[in-house]
């Protein structure tokens, strides 16, 4: 019986689209930059410096420094993959500002009328405590495509939440 040739979707392969704002750019590169040009070569000197004073088994400087130096190693990694899947968004060019897409600043409503203004950003720029809420985010998902008036329900952990669309603000190009 001969063995079934399997076909593959290169298209299925590839990485997931990682949207971006031009600042959330700026900010992965300025890490990268950082990792890459300031902590690395300290931990290598480290390190360096750690090996020649002998027995490596209960050096702590040594073990040490090679576990942070493969903490950056993954991380520079990690950044290099998501600056690579990239795509920038700039939101001041949004063609459609009537509805909350990428790099929308949205103002929300829920039942109490108590109100909270969120920006719609890449997963890898998002900081809730600063109102920055990730494109993959349940909050965002539901807002996406509404306009001001729409009703949004919200699935949460704690349940369903129902939102209302006060404003919908862009950056001014």
């Amino acid at each position: 019986m001969p063995f079934p040739i399997l076909v593959l979707d290169r298209a299925a392969m590839k990485p997931p689209e990682n949207l971006i704002t031009p600042a959330g750019l700026t900010a992965l590169k300025a890490r990268y930059d950082h990792l890459l040009g300031t902590e690395r070569p300290e931990i290598v000197a480290i390190v360096s410096w750690a090996a020649g004073n002998g027995d490596r088994s209960e050096n702590g400087d040594y073990l040490y420094g090679r576990k942070r130096m493969r903490e950056i190693d993954r991380e520079l990694a990690h950044l290099a993959r998501r600056m690579k899947a990239a795509r920038v968004v700039d939101p001041a060019q949004a063609p459609d500002r009537t509805r909350a897409w990428f790099g929308a600043t949205v103002t929300i409503a829920d039942e109490d009328d108590s109100q909270r203004t969120v920006t719609l950003v890449g997963d890898d720029e998002q900081d809730p405590s600063a109102g920055r809420i990730g494109w993959s985010a349940p909050v965002a998902r539901a807002l996406r495509g509404a306009a001001v008036g729409d009703l949004r329900t919200v699935r949460l952990p704690g349940g369903e939440k129902e939102w209302e669309v006060l404003a919908i603000e862009y950056p001014q190009g």
